[in-house]
């Protein structure tokens, strides 16, 4: 069976981070030694959007998600949880906050979701 690209990424990772044949840089890195990274692939991301440059959003949407992936794999490493965690709690909360598509399933204006998003975020945080 082939692999997705998802998956292949995810094996990319765990090589680079592999502790016996891994990249030296990309194994000695951690949650705080990437922070920098992680803050400038999102302002590039916003700066292709505001451009208007989508083949340029395209790779730096790469760039961002590549920040994502080594977060996870470091998580991971640490058994704080793994990708397919962060990709679970991210679909749960998207269905849970938008109830007029998964749950009550009724038009609704974008201000009610609005609405409701904020609603919901702030009991959750409670």
């Amino acid at each position: 069976m082939s692999k997705t690209s998802m998956e292949k990424l995810l094996e990319i990772m765990r090589q680079l981070r592999d502790p016996e044949n891994g990249c030296e840089w990309d194994k000695k890195q951690s949650f705080k030694s990437l922070l920098p990274y992680l803050d400038e692939e999102a302002k590039e991301v916003a700066n292709a959007i505001e451009k208007e440059d989508y083949k340029n959003l395209q790779e730096e949407l790469g760039d961002l998600l590549l920040q994502i992936i080594f977060h996870s794999e470091i998580a991971k490493e640490k058994k704080l949880f793994s990708f397919d965690d962060v990709v679970r709690t991210l679909s749960d909360k998207l269905i849970r906050r938008h109830p007029y598509v998964f749950n009550s399933k009724r038009k609704h204006t974008a201000a009610e979701q609005a609405k409701i998003w904020q609603q919901i975020k702030a009991e959750e945080k409670k």
